[in-house]
């Protein structure tokens, strides 16, 4: 069962070309990323907005042209620890369609390579012509795919980012 399920994946990434494996690499760092980003969540982030929460309540005054200063500076910090990896997991989100028109290109190249050197044969054509279709769907599922995991964190990034902003109050 393990081994076919195996022979398949490999017969698989066989029809789609080299670019097949560029866009699993990029899938696997993707989801990776992401999933880092949920762990964080879920153990680091409760102890850094405690640190940054104790550290403005421990301040004597919070009124003054300074306070409001280091209030933004810890809001930007804590903000760029929350936010973390997401620009770069979008980034991933956006090249894996780009990778799949490149595999686009490539199979469509071999089917030109074909047609010329065997004369618009079908057999010698289908190759290619798979290698032209699985990395445009492969790059596309990753893509949307990634799309969910990213809104997901952008969102939790959000949510996060504007309770600790209002976490800090100027009050005192």
């Amino acid at each position: 069962m393990v081994g076919e399920a195996w022979l398949a994946i490999v017969q698989f990434m066989e029809q789609g070309g080299n670019v097949l494996f560029l866009i699993a690499a990029l899938t696997f760092l993707m989801w990776t990323l992401i999933f880092e980003r949920l762990w964080y969540f879920n153990s680091e982030h409760k102890r850094i907005i405690q640190a940054a929460t104790d550290d403005w309540e421990g301040r004597p005054e919070r009124r003054s042209w300074s306070a409001h200063q280091i209030r933004d500076r810890m809001i930007s910090e804590t903000s760029g620890k929350i936010t973390g990896t997401l620009p770069l997991i979008q980034t991933c989100v956006t090249l894996c369609p780009l990778l799949g028109l490149l595999g686009t290109v490539t199979g469509m190249i071999s089917v030109f390579d074909a047609m010329a050197t065997q004369g618009g044969n079908a057999r010698s054509m289908a190759a290619g012509v798979s290698m032209a279709t699985i990395p445009t769907m492969s790059g596309m599922i990753a893509s949307l795919s990634g799309l969910m995991g990213s809104t997901l964190v952008k969102r939790k990034v959000d949510y996060e980012i504007e309770t600790f902003e209002q976490h800090l109050t100027t009050d005192h």
